[in-house]
């Protein structure tokens, strides 16, 4: 019983963080000019990932017998309240709004890292966890390609 409920927390803060993430990229869709329609399809499609993502962890939860924790983490409210914050800075640099996507695909590309070290985890989630860390892997690759080539 133990496991289990180390398994749905551990699952809920994940659906959290992809909550934070979805909320951070359409806070970042708001923040692009319409020159920037190549970077606003990533960001789109980025978030439907994450919709897809808290689908599967969702589910999971569900059949552990719990209920799915559809909030924001607090620190992800932080982290996009900062994204505003310096998008004003800045004048809605481009280049500002990657740099603070790519900040929060490292947030959570860690919690996945730490969400699958946790030993209470059962081999079968962390199986679709990592399928899931393999498509954010290469979308931190994505968003920081843009960032580099951007002025």
């Amino acid at each position: 019983m133990e496991n289990t409920q180390a398994t749905i927390e551990i699952l809920n803060d994940l659906i959290q963080i992809n909550n934070d993430r979805i909320a951070g990229y359409e806070l970042a869709l708001k923040e692009l000019k319409e020159e920037d329609a190549d970077i606003k399809y990533l960001f789109t499609n980025l978030v439907g990932e994450s919709h897809q993502f808290k689908l599967e962890l969702g589910t999971e939860v569900q059949v552990l017998g719990k209920d799915i924790d559809n909030t924001t983490s607090a620190s992800g409210k932080i982290h996009r309240a900062w994204l505003g914050v310096k998008a004003t800075f800045t004048g809605h640099n481009t280049k500002s709004v990657l740099e603070e996507c790519e900040f929060g695909e490292d947030a959570i590309k860690l919690a996945y890292r730490s969400a699958i070290e946790d030993e209470a985890l059962p081999a079968y989630i962390k199986d679709i966890l990592y399928k899931q860390q393999e498509i954010l892997q290469a979308a931190h690759d994505e968003v920081k390609a843009l960032r580099d080539h951007v002025q």
